[in-house]
């Protein structure tokens, strides 16, 4: 398996080595979450959220030196890597950081401590330039959640060059990859601004139509301030009626409801959920219909399905009457603020556990433009969004790109295939 990855003409002096026989492996551990003694001391504590970085400096959550002795993590001297071991945020990739600090380590993180052949960084930037191939060798075979196996990581045989070429592979890869990364970064800032440009353009739409002339009245309603003097305002419970239809076969297409994408097909979503043994009871919904995800409204977990289907018998499904569009209603209730405003009527003790039922849904308050109004509003919005969508998709095909770029660099360099003269 390694023979895919590294060739084994390696140059000069260089040898393949396992990964145990070059390092050794700290586990981790978590204190008593219920012990507050053992909690918000000085000693950083590194978790998967703490890995978004190549450096690790400090850590969100901090424990005591009580909370180190009663748990099973371990310090970790500055300059091992350290890698997430037990996370679905390995999907795609195998977070890897150094830590500049002593830290601390929960149990889904295992730190790697080369010794005296092996440079941390060397190691770091090999991981790195395989992302993708190591995640499959390194995971156990079909894992519904990914991890990487100890055994796997261990016995995996690693390109270990000379230490004078480990420091100029390092230091060639700082330089080379430095400006590819600011790039990257430049890109992804601008993939950002899309977003609020679009975000933007669907509620000034929404909520002060196209007209940059019409009059304006104050519509009484907190959230939505000033309409269009000529909109009436409804509350939605004039507007729409619960939908409570069930399947007796449990045979239609299975729609999700997510604040990202709205209601679409499990079948077009890289989703890895549990899934019921049956969906014989699950809720009918139709083309046009609303769904809502209880449990995921106040995050704006809502919209319009496209198409007939079944959904999750803890959602709720509302058709909308004949005084609106479902495009119009699908643009009105992604928007940011109607997600804060059904937070009002939701009901839970926890902020993260507020549901919304019909009868708070049905409290709020809709701008109803006449069907002409919301027809071009509708249009307007899906026109400039293609715009966007397709800078978007173009931006996203060259952050692709770039990656590859810095891939297939950083994979030539760790694995002998660039000429370094000043390691020579």
């Amino acid at each position: 398996m390694n023979d895919m990855l590294w060739s084994d003409r390696l140059p000069p002096l260089w040898t393949r080595q396992k990964l145990k026989y070059v390092a050794r492996f700290i586990g981790g551990g978590t204190p008593d979450k219920s012990k507050s003694e053992f909690w918000n001391g000085d000693i950083p504590w590194v978790s998967p959220k703490d890995m978004k970085t190549e450096e690790i400096f400090d850590t969100e959550d901090h424990i005591t030196p009580e909370g180190l002795q009663s748990s099973a993590t371990n310090l970790v001297q500055p300059g091992a890597a350290l890698i997430v071991v037990r996370s679905g945020i390995l999907r795609h990739s195998i977070p890897v950081a150094i830590n500049r600090v002593p830290a601390t380590i929960n149990q889904d993180i295992r730190a790697i401590v080369p010794n005296d052949c092996l440079r941390v960084d060397y190691l770091a930037r090999l991981i790195d330039g395989f992302q993708a191939e190591l995640l499959r060798l390194w995971s156990k075979e079909g894992a519904t959640v990914e991890s990487l196996e100890y055994d796997l990581v261990a016995s995996t045989e690693i390109p270990v060059p000379p230490m004078v070429a480990q420091t100029s592979i390092v230091a060639f890869l700082d330089r080379e990859t430095a400006g590819i990364d600011a790039l990257l970064a430049a890109k992804q800032r601008l993939l950002e601004l899309l977003a609020e440009k679009r975000r933007a353009i669907v509620t000034e739409a929404i909520m002060r139509g196209l007209n940059p002339a019409a009059p304006l009245r104050p519509s009484g309603i907190d959230w939505l301030g000033d309409i269009p003097a000529h909109w009436p305002i409804e509350r939605s419970r004039w507007l729409f009626r619960e939908r409570d239809e069930r399947s007796e076969t449990g045979t239609e297409e299975m729609l999700t409801v997510s604040h990202l994408t709205g209601v679409t097909p499990r079948s077009e979503k890289d989703v890895n959920m549990f899934e019921a043994e049956s969906t014989v009871g699950y809720k009918l919904c139709f083309a046009g219909d609303l769904v809502i995800n209880t449990l995921w409204a106040w995050m704006g977990a809502m919209g319009t399905a496209r198409v007939d289907g079944i959904v999750s018998p803890a959602y709720n499904v509302y058709t909308p009457g004949p005084r609106l569009l479902p495009d119009y209603v699908d643009a009105l209730v992604r928007i940011p603020v109607f997600a804060q405003e059904v937070t009002r009527y939701s009901k839970g003790v926890w902020s993260s556990r507020l549901r919304l039922y019909p009868e708070g849904f049905f409290e709020t308050y809709w701008p109803v433009p006449s069907l002409d109004e919301q027809r071009e509003i509708v249009s307007r919005i899906a026109a400039e969004a293609a715009k966007i969508d397709r800078l978007r998709a173009a931006t996203e095909h060259s952050i692709t790109l770039l990656k590859e770029r810095r891939g297939a660099l950083i994979a030539a360099a760790v694995t002998g295939q660039i000429d370094m003269p000043e390691a020579a």
